[in-house]
């Protein structure tokens, strides 16, 4: 989990360091945002781990809690992946619930994208590939993980990539099911989510599209301030505009692979991760 993630410069006034928590140690806030704090922890044995609880003020908000323990079961029954941050255990102390996984020095990629950090140039046809197997693996275990976006990839400093957040992930239905709530981020869902209709893995290569999209260009392909803007770009025929005219490096078989992607239409984008795997190993001559 990230080391580098979101630091606060408060973290004396929210927790003491080296509280205990359960049978762990709080020894530093890494991230504080959303509805949980991720801790830097040790254990009985001084081993280092990262700690996701469940914020003090939502913890009798029954949504929220349903939602986390949620992501704490499916990640539970994932597969383990080089590329899926690691599972050790999740549960209850104090009343509040939480998940312990491995820990490990990283950013998320969107901080890593908003300073221009040289890892990426160094490594973005890697980083691409990762995320690509770490989403197919995710998929090979059953289920879909509808939110993934920058901010849910984890890149450590040697370019290793690590999916996180299952809040919002759901088992992969036989066929495209409606799903009953529609949480998630608008800029990286795809039209059928936006407009509450049946979905299926392919959402999640729609995402895996406008995250690679904006990692090699600088800029979304659907650009909105809001959910229906969003979607107005999106089902525009004219499409978005290519990738290599924001960035004329983009090989053109990299850019065949993003388009196809981020088709609006479902049945014209990737059947299967593990197809866009493919291809974009090929793409990417790796």
């Amino acid at each position: 989990m990230s080391g580098m993630a979101g630091k606060l410069d408060t973290v004396a006034e929210i927790e003491p360091a080296q509280k205990q928590f359960g049978r762990y140690y709080l020894q530093e806030l890494l991230n504080n945002g959303g509805m949980a704090e991720i801790w830097l922890v040790t254990d009985g044995r001084s081993r280092p781990f990262a700690l996701r609880k469940l914020r003090k003020e939502l913890r009798f908000n029954f949504l929220a809690r349903r939602r986390f323990q949620h992501g704490c079961r499916v990640l539970s029954q994932l597969n383990q992946s080089d590329y899926i941050v690691g599972y050790v255990e999740h549960g209850k102390a104090e009343g509040v619930p939480y998940l312990v996984m491995d820990y490990v020095e990283a950013a998320n990629l969107k901080e890593l994208y908003g300073r221009h950090d040289p890892i990426l140039i160094e490594n973005v046809a890697q980083i691409l590939i990762d995320m690509a197997i770490g989403l197919n693996h995710v998929h090979e275990s059953g289920f879909m993980h509808l939110d993934f976006k920058p901010e849910n990839v984890l890149v450590t400093r040697n370019g290793n990539v690590q999916i996180i957040d299952f809040d919002l992930a759901q088992p992969i239905p036989e066929k495209p099911k409606k799903m009953s709530k529609n949480p998630g981020t608008p800029a990286y869902m795809a039209p059928e989510q936006l407009q509450r209709q049946p979905i299926d893995p392919r959402a999640d290569i729609f995402a895996y599209g406008v995250a690679a999209y904006e990692l090699l260009t600088n800029q979304k392909p659907f650009p909105g301030e809001n959910p229906g803007e969003i979607l107005a770009r999106q089902l525009d025929l004219s499409g978005p505009l290519p990738p290599h005219e924001h960035n004329a490096d983009i090989p053109p078989a990299l850019e065949k692979v993003i388009l196809r992607c981020i088709e609006r239409v479902p049945e014209k984008r990737y059947p299967f991760m593990s197809v866009l795997v493919r291809d974009l190993q090929s793409a990417l001559y790796v």
